[in-house]
């Protein structure tokens, strides 16, 4: 195929760049047909093309034109164009993209507008289709949404028109290749010594353990922590929509679902594989997150000798994580009464940790609660840990006190009988707080 002739660039307004930008793009490509170099010398072999391409071209852009024009062009053809430079920021913990012209990023817990920009809509369906051909996923109008997972583990969703209104829109959470330990969540301020050592113990004791969070709250982060309290000798199965959990322990079996094929058929759901993982003789369950009618499965599961289950959901508060797994189970299709599902969740879930993103960005732990059992048709529950906000400071900083209640859980006999004791002392408030409860 011939090469197409270069329109008369040594002028260049913005317009202009632009279009100078698709042809070299457009011929570094076409200079490539049929020579796909190993992925290790990919981005050497499209610099030393773009050189070569640019130098035919016989335009003589300033240094640091070039040099952006260069970079930008590279981004495109071995990454995912504008957004690549924010993949590479390790500070960066979210990338959203609503629309060509509007980009957002959430970096040290705050969400910003970003000056970076698309070229139109169809530069944007250009990165997805980038982003999601290499792992045979797929989006157009008959399916205008999809969930892939880059190669680094990072997750992505795209949504394009006709269901994205404004153009379509890609929000990638990034995947911390650090897993982070008590330790340093303790140092940010996420809980305290005392609550690390309680959720500690109740790992180890095979209590089945539910992280309730909002979006973007630090719950699969909070997982993967408690997951490394697990010991080595037990087989741990865990079951994600796209593997996130990096577990250090020998003997582990990840399993991910699987989105239908073009025919609609094929798929395996979260549903499907907590239902299967009964099968393989699990020591521990780990499900990344209940969404849906596994939930039912997952209590089963934990009421029938699976002990020491670990996994996340959406809710705001341990009482709305109670009411989401009674929708979730109902959503099962089993029509079972109200009370009966109440009962099944409060014999089958041990403790709710619930996990926040506050105003200023800061995540934390704001309750530990016991799920004690029913009184009449109402679930108990009672907080062992509790943050009290107490103000907001200059700048917009949550001020608040993470602390025990005082109350000592009703299954303080099992962590003993698994044989760990804890001292009274963990379970005490700040001697400033019981004056003033006085």
């Amino acid at each position: 195929m011939a090469t197409p002739i270069a329109p008369n660039f040594n002028r260049l307004t913005s317009a202009d760049l632009l279009k100078f930008k698709r042809y070299l793009i457009e011929n570094v490509g076409r200079s490539m047909e049929g020579q796909e170099p190993q992925a290790g010398d990919r981005a050497e072999f499209m610099q030393q093309r773009l050189n070569e391409v640019y130098a035919q071209v016989k335009v003589n852009l300033p240094e640091d034109i070039r040099q952006q024009v260069f970079h930008d062009i590279l981004d495109e053809l071995t990454g995912y164009g504008p957004i690549q430079p924010l993949l590479e920021d390790p500070d960066v913990s979210e990338v959203m993209v609503n629309g060509p012209k509007k980009v957002f990023i959430e970096k040290n817990g705050k969400l910003t507008k970003t000056p970076i920009t698309f070229d139109d809509d169809d530069h944007v369906l250009r990165v997805i289709d980038r982003i999601i051909l290499p792992l045979g996923r797929r989006v157009d109008a008959d399916s205008p949404t999809v969930d892939a997972r880059l190669p680094d583990g990072s997750r992505v969703n795209a949504v394009i028109p006709p269901v994205a209104i404004d153009g379509p829109s890609i929000t990638i959470r990034k995947f911390n290749k650090y897993k982070l330990s008590i330790d340093q969540l303790i140092k940010f301020g996420s809980l305290t010594v005392n609550m690390g050592e309680f959720i500690k113990v109740c790992v180890r004791s095979h209590l089945n353990i539910i992280i309730s969070g909002g979006t973007g709250s630090g719950k699969t982060t909070l997982l993967n922590v408690l997951s490394g309290f697990i010991q080595d000798e037990e087989r741990i199965v865990t079951i994600e929509d796209a593997a996130e959990l990096q577990l250090q322990q020998d003997h582990v079996l990840r399993m991910e679902t699987k989105v239908a094929n073009v025919d609609g058929r094929g798929s395996v759901t979260i549903r499907d594989l907590v239902r299967n993982s009964l099968r393989m003789r699990p020591d521990r369950i780990i499900v990344g997150e209940c969404r849906g009618g596994e939930a039912l499965d997952m209590l089963q599961a934990m009421n029938t000798g699976h002990d020491g289950s670990l996994t996340t959901l959406h809710a705001n508060t341990p009482r709305d994580a109670l009411s989401r797994l009674e929708t979730m189970v109902l959503m099962s299709g089993m029509e079972l009464p109200l009370k009966v599902v109440r009962q099944q969740v409060s014999s089958a879930v041990d403790l709710i940790i619930q996990q926040s993103r506050l105003k200023d960005g800061s995540r934390k732990i704001t309750a530990i609660t016991e799920v004690v059992g029913m009184e009449g048709d109402t679930v108990v529950l009672t907080d062992i840990f509790k943050f009290e906000q107490t103000g907001v400071a200059q700048g917009g900083k949550i001020l608040g006190e993470l602390r025990a209640t005082g109350i000592r859980p009703i299954f303080s006999p099992r962590l003993e009988a698994a044989g760990y004791k804890l001292s009274g002392d963990i379970f005490m408030p700040p001697p400033s707080t019981q004056r003033r409860e006085r």
